[in-house]
């Protein structure tokens, strides 16, 4: 299994909600959530279900094993392309919640 597509957690949260009727996200947006500590916490914590889950978090449950099995059937380009960047984030910044993941999502 590859890497790159497991770190599903923050991008899928952020990427993919344009799936909902919503604008698609935009590389700036992204890069804004990547940055706030507090949001990517919150969305690994319930993508791991150590805590409950806003929407975006919801959905990120939802598309975790469809990214990590490396197929996204929903996701435009641009979403799966923010997608594996979030990935990559996830795993270099947060390699512990990354390897629970991983375990969690991939098996």
């Amino acid at each position: 299994m590859q890497v790159t597509h497991i770190l599903v957690l923050c991008t899928m949260a952020v990427a993919c909600l344009a799936q909902t009727q919503r604008p698609p996200v935009s590389d700036t947006a992204l890069e804004d959530a990547l940055n706030d500590k507090r949001f990517i916490q919150r969305q690994l914590k319930c993508a791991l279900g150590e805590a409950p889950c806003d929407p975006i978090g919801k959905r990120l449950k939802t598309l975790a094993p469809l990214v990590l099995r490396g197929s996204c059937p929903q996701c435009s380009p641009q979403e799966t392309k923010q997608i594996q960047r979030t990935l990559s984030y996830v795993q270099r910044n947060y390699p512990q919640q990354w390897a629970k993941i991983v375990r969690q999502y991939a098996g």
